[in-house]
C-alpha cells in the first residue's frame, strides 16, 4: 500500500477560543469537512499544540483570557507562521481593520455561519499556495528590495525599512502586477480574498502607509492613485 504523500494529507486547523463548546462545535465542522482539526482554550495551550503538531491555518479568537488574540497574533505574525483568522465579537470596521493590520489573514465576526468559516480557511490556504506569482527570492524597484523570502524591505540605502503583513501582501501584490491599475476590490482579492466592502478602507489605510514608506525625495511617485478607479504600481521590478 502507497504512503500518503504530503500534499495529499487532509489541511490541519488549530482552533484557539476559550469557549468549549465553541471549539468543540468546530472541530466537529472542520472534521467533517476533510480537515484534522484539534483545539486550545488559550494561548498557551495553542501554542503547545502549534510546537507539537504544527497547523496549515489557525482560528484565532479575539478576547480569551491572559494573553488576548491580538496580542497573539501580532507576536506570531511573520515568516512561517500559518495564515490567521480572527474570530471576535466586536465587528465594526475599526476592529477588523486593526486585525488585519497587525497580521490576520481575514478576520470575522461571531455569530459566523461555520460554512463560511470553513471556505474562508480553504481560501486562506489557497492564497497561500497560489499567491507567489513573483518565484525570485528578491525583485528591485526604484532603488528599493523586497527580499520575498524574508519578508524584509530595503531602502536604496539597505535600510530595512518595517513592513505590516498587510502592507507586505499590498507591496506583493503591485510587485507581481506592476504598471496596472488595481481597483480596491482586486487589491482585496490579492492581498486579503477577501471581496466585503467593508475593508475598503482597510486597502487605504495600508496603502497609504506603505506609500510613505516608499517616499524618496527628488524620486517619482511608486504607487499612483487613478482617480475613481483605484492604484497603480508606477515601475516595473526585476529580478
Amino acid at each position: 500500500m502507497l504512503a500518503m504523500t504530503e500534499s495529499a494529507l487532509p489541511p490541519r486547523v488549530l482552533i484557539c477560543d476559550d469557549d468549549a463548546a465553541i471549539r468543540e462545535g468546530l472541530v466537529e465542522v472542520f472534521e467533517r469537512a476533510g480537515f484534522t482539526a484539534y483545539s486550545a482554550g488559550d494561548v498557551a495551550a495553542m501554542e503547545r499544540q502549534l510546537a507539537a503538531k504544527g497547523a496549515d491555518v489557525i482560528i484565532l479568537d479575539l478576547m480569551m483570557p491572559g494573553e488576548d488574540g491580538l496580542s497573539a497574533c501580532k507576536r506570531l505574525s511573520g515568516k512561517g507562521r500559518p495564515p490567521i483568522i480572527m474570530l471576535s465579537a466586536l465587528g465594526d470596521d475599526a476592529d477588523r481593520i486593526v486585525g488585519l493590520e497587525i497580521g490576520a489573514d481575514d478576520y470575522l465576526a461571531k455569530p459566523c455561519n461555520p460554512r463560511e468559516l470553513v471556505a474562508r480557511a480553504r481560501a486562506v490556504l489557497r492564497r497561500g499556495r497560489d499567491a507567489d506569482p513573483t518565484s525570485a527570492d528578491a525583485v528591485r524597484f526604484a532603488g528599493f528590495r523586497l527580499d520575498i523570502a524574508r519578508r524584509e524591505l530595503h531602502d536604496p540605502d539597505s535600510v530595512v525599512i518595517p513592513l505590516s503583513a498587510g502592507e507586505f501582501r499590498l507591496l506583493r501584490a503591485f510587485v507581481d502586477r506592476p504598471q496596472r491599475v488595481l481597483s480596491r476590490e482586486q487589491l482585496l482579492d490579492y492581498a486579503f480574498d477577501n471581496d466585503s466592502d467593508v475593508f475598503d478602507r482597510a486597502v487605504d489605510v495600508q496603502v497609504s502607509r506603505l506609500r510613505k514608506k516608499l517616499e524618496r525625495r527628488g524620486s517619482p511617485e511608486i504607487i499612483r492613485t487613478v482617480r475613481g478607479e483605484g492604484y497603480l504600481f508606477a515601475v516595473k521590478p526585476t529580478v
